[in-house]
């Protein structure tokens, strides 16, 4: 399984922090419950959160860069699934590239809870479902509170 020898995560002290969620479209039983968990991370992290949706992975990068201007952190939420041509191996690469840009060129960590996968089956057992072996909208969420908490340390 992809999550073996992940950090736990859990809910952490954010007061006076701003979320920034965007999430695809695509795959809406996937990314509704990616979003909701989202929510409920920086809730219990005691963040406040504003969350924007998008038509698909695609269009993700770019309105992170627009929420970074104006929070504390990100979290980016999408699913891209394998098919039978190159156009899986494009989106993947353009998103985790746009978003890796984007946490670099605006100093502001971006969770990346974009789930690439082979098939339905694999969405569905990262998107903390009940039954799902990970939780992937809960924990990019927390790890990017907790890297935006790191941040804030470091500036003093």
């Amino acid at each position: 399984m992809s999550g073996t020898g992940r950090p736990q995560a859990a809910p952490v002290a954010a007061e006076g922090l701003k979320v920034g969620i965007v999430a695809a479209r695509w795959h809406e039983q996937i990314t509704d419950r990616l979003l909701v968990r989202a929510q409920n991370a920086a809730e219990e992290c005691r963040a406040e959160w504003v969350a924007v949706r998008v038509a698909g992975s695609l269009e993700i990068p770019v309105v992170a860069q627009a929420l970074a201007r104006r929070c504390d952190a990100v979290v980016a939420l999408g699913v891209v699934i394998r098919g039978e041509t190159a156009h899986f191996q494009y989106v993947c690469d353009s998103v985790t590239t746009g978003l890796t840009r984007v946490s670099l060129d605006e100093s502001t960590p971006v969770g990346n809870g974009v789930l690439t996968c082979d098939n339905l089956d694999q969405a569905v057992d990262r998107a903390g479902l009940p039954g799902s072996h990970e939780d992937k909208g809960y924990e990019a969420t927390v790890a990017a509170i907790e890297t935006a908490l790191v941040l804030r340390d470091l500036k003093g």
